[in-house]
């Protein structure tokens, strides 16, 4: 894997359901989230230079649990469980909504969400949804679109706008990503770092920059 600069630590702290069991401590805390097989694992990993960080498997939707990583001491990581897989059983799936609703309540540390889309599939409920609970709990969001390598380069700005937009965002809000050649790997560091200084709740949402417009009728 390619050097990544920004990097020096990374450490597994716990997986978790609840907010009782939820990692203590004071330290900034960024969130991953994203419809399964959306390249989530694969970003993580990219994002911190470790090769099975978060497992990449070929079937999608294996991880049910809040799992927590402490990057250079400096802030949490939460990897969110994928949403959307049809094979996983029904009881996992409608206990989906309530647990990551309560991790985004109750989790004061929280200071942004990464929302991952596939650049291939258009934006759903599901995203939209998740944006409104952000939006109501005062927590930013950041679009990445992932698997940019899969559009031409030509197209990939486009894409990516177009993408921003249907979610509700400025066009220019988005950040297109790819774990694969590490298409956007600075630009997505740069908005973790933003928030890392940036406060919590309802006042660090209403003034953020990433705080999405309502989305067209």
């Amino acid at each position: 894997m390619v050097d990544n600069p920004f990097v020096r630590d990374v450490q597994f702290l716990k997986s978790a359901v609840k907010p009782s069991d939820f990692p203590e401590g004071t330290l900034p805390e960024i969130a991953v989230a994203g419809r399964s097989n959306v390249g989530k694992s694969s970003l993580i990993n990219r994002l911190t230079n470790r090769r099975s960080l978060a497992r990449v498997s070929n079937t999608p939707g294996r991880t049910q649990l809040l799992n927590f990583f402490e990057v250079n001491g400096a802030f949490t990581l939460c990897d969110l469980p994928g949403y959307g897989f049809a094979k996983v059983p029904l009881k996992i799936r409608q206990a989906w909504g309530p647990m990551v609703e309560r991790y985004l309540e109750h989790r004061q540390q929280l200071r942004a969400l990464l929302l991952l889309v596939d650049v291939r599939r258009e934006p759903g409920d599901w995203e939209r949804d998740l944006i409104g609970w952000c939006t109501h709990y005062g927590i930013a969001v950041v679009p990445v679109i992932t698997k940019i390598d899969k559009v031409s380069v030509s197209r990939q700005k486009q894409t990516v706008m177009q993408v921003s937009k249907a979610l509700g965002f400025s066009p220019k809000r988005g950040i297109g990503f790819s774990a694969k050649s590490g298409v956007g790997l600075e630009e997505l560091w740069a908005a973790i770092k933003r928030y890392q200084k940036a406060r919590s709740g309802p006042q660090a949402a209403e003034g953020a920059e990433d705080t999405p417009a309502p989305p067209s009728p």
